[in-house]
């Protein structure tokens, strides 16, 4: 896999304090792509107990993000955030690959 994909401190950190409430140090988060959203693609974050065996594992002190071998072609160099802010608590995609963004930044385009 050529880039790596970075799990900021902030999202390490938030992650680490919801499987400590959840009280499951089996599960990870998930990042992926999917078809759809406003601008072509969309993000999705889940927690999840199974890692696949072409899943990339990206760990920050302690944590681990997945990310599906399809997924990971559009998410190559991009960080993964945690942010708090007027628009409320989520985490986000830093994604140099992405072409343009809606404004909640959930979905993406791609040059083709």
């Amino acid at each position: 896999m050529s880039q790596a994909i970075r799990l900021s401190d902030r999202a390490a950190a938030r992650v680490a304090g919801l499987l400590e409430e959840e009280g499951d140090s089996n599960l990870r988060l998930r990042v992926f792509v999917t078809g759809g959203g406003c601008s072509g693609f969309s993000y999705g974050f889940t927690f999840d107990d199974q890692v696949a065996d072409d899943d990339a594992i990206i760990t920050n002190a302690g944590v681990e993000l997945l990310v599906d071998e399809l997924s990971y072609q559009y998410l190559a160099g991009a960080v993964v955030d945690f942010r708090e802010d007027l628009q409320g608590s989520r985490f986000l995609v830093e994604n140099p690959n992405a072409e343009s963004t809606c404004g909640c930044g959930n979905s993406f385009s791609i040059a083709s």
